[in-house]
């Protein structure tokens, strides 16, 4: 992301309605930019900071894509596309991250992520794909497989280095925090989320080309049907990628145009940031004015006698 002056503009709001009357309100910070890190909308501040937690999935799936992993153990976009996933543990889900490690013979018991509560089996968490990711990288590269979450573990300090080259920057300027899995996951602003998905929108690396062609070709293995990552890039016909991450942020690139667009709601609403997402990918063009009611009645109609409505635009820096 361009650095200089603060770029700032007033907040979104996304208003729970009840019959009509506004019963809750969310803050939400926007940020869109392109492929060279320049700002061109904003709604908040663009350096505000959160942890892009499972928003950053498709770029620690470089990791699988730039070492020769795919090759080497005969992966599939099937495959690929499941490893940037936060899945619902279905078992056509849980059988594809085990394709991964079968495939680079792992046995399950190596993934270190929780057994979601009333599952089976650590292949059931949302993020298993992308711990089998990095699993199959350290068995291609004969890296320890027990130790692969910890930071000083080659995966991670791979993982990092790829980061930190496409934000053009450091990569120990980056704060790191444990996600939920256990996995690293890093601080950011929300400008330099939204440069990301201009970069993996943008069509100029084939590796994180392949990534994108994996989302888009096999939508269903990177949320589920129902969910909006899924829901969007199918009903997008592969103009939009998108990633959800925990705690209110929403990340979506533009292919072929080299824009990016993230959101951070304040208080971390998963609701209030699927309103904002479709109320601003209308208000640019990114979505058609079918796609978007298609997408308002199942994620912004609550029930009856609730919906949300988003507020605000964004403006230029």
């Amino acid at each position: 992301m361009t650095r200089g002056k603060r770029t700032q503009a007033p907040r979104l709001e996304v208003h729970l309605l009840r019959e009509g009357i506004v019963e809750s309100t969310h803050q939400v910070e926007a940020t869109v930019c392109d492929d060279k890190g320049r700002i061109l909308l904003v709604a908040g501040s663009a350096e505000t900071t959160a942890f892009i937690r499972s928003a950053l999935k498709p770029f620690q799936a470089l990791a699988v894509t730039s070492t020769g992993t795919l090759e080497r153990y005969d992966l599939t976009d099937k495959d690929l596309a499941i490893i940037c996933s936060s899945h619902r543990g279905t078992i056509e889900q849980a059988r594809q991250v085990f394709n991964v490690l079968w495939r680079a013979d792992i046995d399950p018991s190596f993934l270190q992520c929780p057994i979601p509560d009333g599952a089976q089996s650590p292949l059931q968490h949302n993020c298993s794909g992308k711990h089998a990711g990095m699993l199959a990288v350290c068995q291609q590269r004969h890296w320890p497989l027990d130790t692969y979450l910890r930071r000083s573990n080659p995966v991670q300090q791979l993982i990092l280095g790829k980061i930190a080259e496409l934000l053009g920057m450091p990569g120990e300027e980056l704060i790191s925090a444990r996600d939920d899995c256990g996995a690293p996951t890093y601080s950011m602003q929300i400008g330099q989320m939204a440069h990301l998905y201009a970069l993996l929108a943008s069509g100029n690396s084939v590796d994180l080309e392949r990534i994108v062609r994996a989302m888009t070709y096999y939508p269903q293995m990177v949320a589920g049907d129902g969910a909006f990552d899924t829901e969007l890039m199918r009903l997008s016909e592969g103009h939009l990628v998108s990633k959800s991450g925990a705690e209110g942020i929403q990340c979506v690139g533009r292919i072929g145009e080299g824009m990016g667009l993230a959101i951070k709601v304040i208080d971390g609403s998963k609701r209030a940031k699927y309103a904002v997402a479709l109320h601003l990918l209308r208000q640019m063009g990114w979505i058609s004015t079918t796609v978007a009611e298609t997408l308002s009645e199942r994620f912004m109609i609550l029930s009856r006698y609730k919906r949300l409505e988003a507020i605000g635009e964004l403006s230029m820096p």
